[in-house]
């Protein structure tokens, strides 16, 4: 009789779920049984962070038990890892307890690092220093949006990669929409900085992006490489000297992966795990794969990004089971909703080697969704993005006329930029 093989999973966020739901599907032989470990008893729905400061979303709409979306026959194992020893095969738990694997899958997320800049995390955190990539922290601004009587608003981006490239702005954006809706705008003066020379990493989007600042009358300070927030006089400054002031002061600070990857041995400077961006299976060990915000691939660290890895990546693993050649098939597909306020979005879509353009979407030449164009359609997109996200993305199910790979049909390409 053969022994019973056995998968885990490091993670039960995003990525981690969806390959949970996948390989449930696909591995019906009584002869695998597939772990997932996580700490957390609860799943948040990240994009919603972003809508909680504004009242958009309010807390229970983010936020669901973590058991709800794992399968019942996928072991759930709710415990601290202390690390993982990829030479033996094996995940080591706090407890003391040491699981063996055949396959690990690591999806352990990014974290933000406010500590990584002096002073962020100084006197002035969540007072007039705030972050809105975790769930205390949007919730956090929320209440101090609600009381704010304006002055300088500064959104600032630490350095990158960070998790859903496009957020910032769209808090910026939102923002601006905001103070609008509270006749308050005249108060508020919006200054978005970032250590990029423009407002995104493409520069067809960036052209776009920074003509809706100037429109919205938001001031862009590029190539600011922060060094330290001063919290005694409200400032931000650059390597270079450089001072921004601010009364209130949005940051994304440095974002890192699990800190289990470095315990572990398993990561780089950030602790992401380098990774075969066609293939998503660790440079360094065969039977370990990786997905979502905890490899350090080129593509964006986004939702949509693991929804196409996680169907790319199950079929890798059905393959390496059997001993096949694993596809090269993951293209850095990106499909990210932009929120510009005021009701609007813009839709983008791009891969690792070519830039948001403009066209149809997901249907050539009929949409409903333009790309690169603001439009209402897109923003109830993004606001129905949250019921599919917990109904069918986390649930491992296809997202109809959506492919994995990025389709050119229906796109109007005007460069294509290199790798």
């Amino acid at each position: 009789m053969n022994q019973m093989k056995h998968i885990i999973i490091l993670g039960a966020g995003t990525a981690g779920t969806m390959m949970a739901n996948h390989l449930h599907h696909h591995l019906h032989q009584p002869e695998w049984k597939i772990t997932i470990i996580d700490e957390r008893e609860k799943h948040y729905y990240q994009p919603g962070y972003l809508f909680l400061p504004f009242g958009i979303y309010e807390p229970e709409d983010i936020v669901k038990n973590i058991t709800d979306f794992i399968p019942k026959d996928v072991e759930l194992v709710q415990q601290k890892i202390n690390r993982v020893i990829p030479d033996q095969r094996m995940v080591q738990l706090a407890n003391g307890e040491g699981l063996d694997y055949d396959i690990l899958i690591v999806a352990t997320g990014a974290k933000i690092a406010p500590e990584e800049v002096t002073g962020m995390k100084g006197p002035e955190w969540q007072k007039s220093v705030f972050d809105f990539y975790t769930f205390e922290g949007a919730l956090a601004l929320r209440n101090k949006l609600r009381e704010w009587t304006g002055g300088k608003l500064v959104v600032h981006i630490t350095e990158m990669p960070i998790k859903c490239p496009v957020a910032p702005l769209e808090f910026a954006f939102l923002a601006d929409s905001f103070f609008h809706e509270k006749n308050m705008r005249d108060k508020v003066q919006i200054t978005y900085v970032t250590p990029l020379s423009g407002a995104f990493t493409k520069p067809k989007a960036t052209a776009t992006l920074e003509h809706l600042l100037d429109e919205k009358g938001i001031t862009i300070e590029g190539d600011f490489a922060i060094e330290q927030v001063d919290n005694e006089n409200k400032k931000i400054i650059d390597y270079g000297g450089r001072e921004i002031p601010f009364d209130l002061l949005v940051t994304v600070p440095t974002n890192k992966g699990d800190e289990l990857m470095a315990r572990s041995g398993m990561g780089d400077d950030l602790n992401y795990v380098p990774t075969h961006k066609a293939t998503l299976q660790s440079k360094n060990w065969n039977n370990v794969f990786v997905l979502g915000d905890a490899s350090n691939i080129p593509a964006s660290k986004a939702g949509s990004v693991a929804h196409f890895e996680a169907e790319i990546l199950t079929e890798n693993i059905l393959r390496f089971i059997k001993g096949e050649p694993l596809k090269e098939e993951f293209d850095g597909h990106a499909n990210c909703f932009v929120e510009t306020g005021h009701g609007k979005a813009l839709l983008i879509d791009f891969n690792y080697t070519h830039e948001p353009v403009e066209g149809t979407f997901p249907f050539p030449g009929l949409g409903p969704l333009r790309l690169l164009k603001e439009s209402k359609m897109n923003h109830w997109g993004k606001l129905a993005f949250k019921w599919i996200y917990w109904n069918m993305l986390l649930k491992g199910r296809h997202i109809p006329f959506v492919s994995a790979t990025m389709s050119e049909k229906g796109k109007h390409y005007t460069e294509t930029v290199s790798q």
